[in-house]
């Protein structure tokens, strides 16, 4: 891979299985590996996002605070061509999503979770 990290944007996830949130976004969400030195850490890319997956044991998990254990409402912004046939492909491969679609003047959104339950909304824009 060619693009530096000052040329991504980047956002840290804390998880409670590095693997298995590497595994979660290279299958289901179009990530490619960046690097693994799990099992504290990973980080995956998509496009200009750099995303860092921190487990327990990595400086990035240490350093928040003891009363942030909960996934906030933050989240990551996917953008598809298709919603229903997202939602139909993952649903096949076993995942849930929090809620229904939501449409509004923009376009149409749903939430699902990764494995430590961290949100990820789906996003097709309004044509």
């Amino acid at each position: 891979m060619t693009t530096t990290p000052d040329e991504l944007a980047s956002v840290r996830y804390i998880v409670d299985d590095v693997a298995a949130a590497v595994h979660f976004y290279t299958t289901h969400l179009g990530f490619t590996l960046r690097t693994n030195p799990a099992p504290a850490f990973a980080d995956v890319v998509r496009g200009p996002l750099r995303l860092l997956l921190s487990g327990p044991a990595s400086s990035g998990a240490r350093a928040t605070p003891d009363d942030s254990t909960a996934p906030g409402r933050n989240r990551i912004h996917l953008v598809v061509d298709d919603l229903d046939a997202e939602i139909d492909r993952l649903r096949t491969a076993g995942l849930s999503f929090r809620g229904d679609v939501i449409a509004g003047p923009g376009g149409r959104q749903i939430l699902l979770t990764d494995p430590a339950g961290n949100l990820i909304e789906l996003f097709e824009p309004a044509r």
